[in-house]
């Protein structure tokens, strides 16, 4: 650059209007990026995404204890024949007639349970669906 050029931008001084709107426009821009690629969300999406995850953790507990429960029933070889001798999308609804995924005071199976549990039961180890126990 030269000496003239940057002694006009050392002279330059904005306007009250140019940094109001220079502001406006940084804030804006800020969170266009900020939701669009940097993760950021609403506080209810946020609440639904807890709410998910919150879901999905309880459905693998259930869906452990359930394993465990089933193939350490005293007929467990026979209910696991049972269990693959029904259609695959039958299987989740073996389990819940079964009342393997409805526990103590509760009138419903834990929901997105059972379909776990029939991986798990299939696999032969409790823990072997998902690697977590």
């Amino acid at each position: 650059m030269s000496n003239e050029m940057m002694h006009a931008l050392d002279q330059y001084r904005p306007s009250k209007t140019i940094w109001f709107w220079s502001s406006v426009g940084v804030a804006a821009l800020t969170m266009v990026v900020g939701f669009t690629v940097g993760g950021w969300v609403t506080g209810s999406t946020a609440a639904e995404q807890v709410e998910t995850s919150s879901q999905n953790a309880v459905a693998k507990l259930a869906a452990n204890i359930c394993a465990n429960r089933f193939l350490a029933a005293p007929d467990a070889e026979y209910q696991v024949t049972q269990l693959k001798e029904i259609d695959s999308w039958k299987q989740d609804s073996f389990i819940e007639k079964g009342g393997w995924v409805t526990f103590a005071n509760m009138e419903k199976p834990v929901r997105g349970a059972a379909g776990l549990c029939v991986e798990k039961v299939l696999a032969g180890n409790p823990a072997s669906a998902d690697g977590n126990v």
